[in-house]
């Protein structure tokens, strides 16, 4: 089921991807591959995976520590939920 990605996810993979994206343009500027459209597409491909990869390590790593929380909330949960708020603000 899909869920949305942790907070962990998003500052590593931002970060994987900027190291990455640097270093992969680097080493094909050593390697003597001429700057263009095609280079550019390589670094966007491969700083893309490292990055989903590392993402993903990062979300498997906090379910391991944290336990895997429930994607959704079930609807009587919502409706106990809003009962409570309601007390709440009486």
């Amino acid at each position: 089921m899909f869920s949305l990605p942790s907070i962990w996810n998003l500052i590593i993979s931002t970060i994987v991807f900027s190291i990455a994206a640097k270093n992969i343009h680097s080493h094909l500027h050593r390697r003597g591959i001429p700057a263009g459209q095609k280079r550019n597409l390589w670094v966007l491909g491969l700083a893309s995976l490292l990055s989903w990869g590392a993402g993903d390590a990062a979300d498997w790593t906090h379910d391991k520590i944290a336990g895997e929380q429930p994607a959704v909330q079930t609807s009587v949960e919502a409706s106990q939920l809003a009962k409570t708020v309601d007390q709440i603000h009486k």
